[in-house]
């Protein structure tokens, strides 16, 4: 997990510029990501988390397969017949400009003032909009492996959306979200400074043991 210093990468800028239009919007443009009012409360919190995607075995393999396939395909166009050789070009470009990006995912999270919003980039390149959170839509936010999600598990109506980077090792939380009536369960990784955020938006809705 790598927390954003406040240095914007090109291809983050579009995201960066929404997100002032949006602030500016509410008449609160921030004079700094972490803004203190007089009685203690946090103000106008901007906060961006990476998460590196492991990639699975089988991803790696597919990637394997398709290379592989598209070489052997060109070679025997080029001793057997040139059709053949069109069809490895056809899947060769295929895999490079739609599967493949695909396979190695990176999600950042930007959070802005109790509003949650998860991109997905794909091979470091392509960017995408996946996931949008309010945390006034929020019913609880616990760790993955709480007592206090048991009611929330194996509904079939729920949908389970998993945007942590797979390592069993990284602590990872589940925010339940009831969004136009129909029940999410969202699994992140989250930092304290968010954690604590969202705990002043919605206290009783924060349970962190």
């Amino acid at each position: 997990m790598r927390v954003s210093d406040g240095r914007l990468p090109s291809f983050m800028l579009e995201s960066f510029y929404g997100i002032i239009i949006r602030l500016a919007a509410k008449g609160a443009m921030p004079k700094d990501t972490n803004d203190v009012l007089e009685d203690g409360r946090m103000s106008d919190l901007y906060r961006e988390i990476l998460i590196q995607r492991k990639t699975p075995i089988g991803n790696k393999i597919l990637k394997g397969v398709l290379i592989g396939l598209t070489v052997f395909l060109i070679i025997a166009g080029i001793l057997l017949h040139p059709i053949i050789m069109l069809v490895g070009v056809a899947v060769g470009l295929a895999s490079w400009f739609f599967a493949i990006p695909k396979l190695e995912v990176e999600y950042e999270y930007l959070y802005v003032n109790g509003e949650l919003d998860i991109d997905a980039i794909y091979s470091k390149q392509k960017r995408k909009r996946i996931a949008s959170y309010d945390m006034q839509e929020l019913e609880i936010l616990a760790p993955e492996k709480s007592h206090a999600l048991d009611c929330y598990k194996n509904q079939q109506e729920t949908k389970v959306k998993d945007f942590t980077s797979g390592d069993l090792d990284a602590k990872a939380y589940i925010l339940v979200m009831n969004k136009e009536n129909k029940r999410e369960m969202v699994k992140v990784e989250l930092d304290d400074v968010i954690l604590n955020d969202i705990r002043r938006i919605a206290p009783r809705k924060v349970n962190l043991l």
